[in-house]
């Protein structure tokens, strides 16, 4: 089995799945980003259809590069928007270590746990909604990713090539501006 992983049948660096997987709306491939605030991808991490967003950010923390005009790209963010999926402890830790400003917001049952807890259930995070309004340039990013109609409808059997095509869409909307 050259060039092959043990077992799975899949290319080496290439998933098991294919990062391909059920969710609600059938056989689906998630796409885990970060954006700038021009709408522009900078990091991008596939995983199949069923995977939670809280396992893919230390992955997609990794392999961001925010340009600078001069020397080498940062590779921490002033700040991460997140939606509530994103707002786990280990994320809000990760990121507080790194000195990275954290605005994700906190899921209503948390909420309640900590309540529920009383004095014994610690300080609920710092929430800015103002900045958190800015939220939506990775949900438009999305959108013009999506405007390409195979990364829309996944039409490769390969997450490589997938990726491939993100990469390449990435460079388009990296010229347009």
């Amino acid at each position: 089995m050259r060039g092959h992983e043990k077992g799975n049948g899949a290319p080496a660096g290439e998933p098991g799945d294919h990062a391909i997987g059920r969710s609600r709306g059938g056989l689906t491939t998630k796409i885990h980003l970060a954006s700038d605030g021009d709408c522009r991808p900078l990091a991008f991490v596939l995983t199949a259809g069923q995977a939670g967003e809280a396992p893919a950010f230390p992955d997609v923390m990794a392999r961001l590069r925010v340009p600078r005009r001069r020397g080498r790209p940062r590779t921490r963010p002033d700040v991460v928007l997140g939606d509530k999926g994103y707002c786990s402890r280990a994320i809000r830790d990760h990121l507080s270590k790194r000195g990275i400003r954290v605005v994700i917001p906190v899921p209503a049952d948390q909420r309640g746990h900590r309540l529920r807890r009383g004095s014994r259930g610690g300080r609920p995070p710092a929430f800015d909604r103002e900045a958190y309004k800015q939220r939506d340039t990775v949900e438009r990013c999305i959108n013009r990713l999506k405007q390409w109609r195979g990364i829309a409808t996944r039409y490769e059997k390969t997450a490589t090539i997938y990726l491939a095509g993100l990469h390449v869409a990435d460079i388009f909307l990296w010229s347009a501006r």
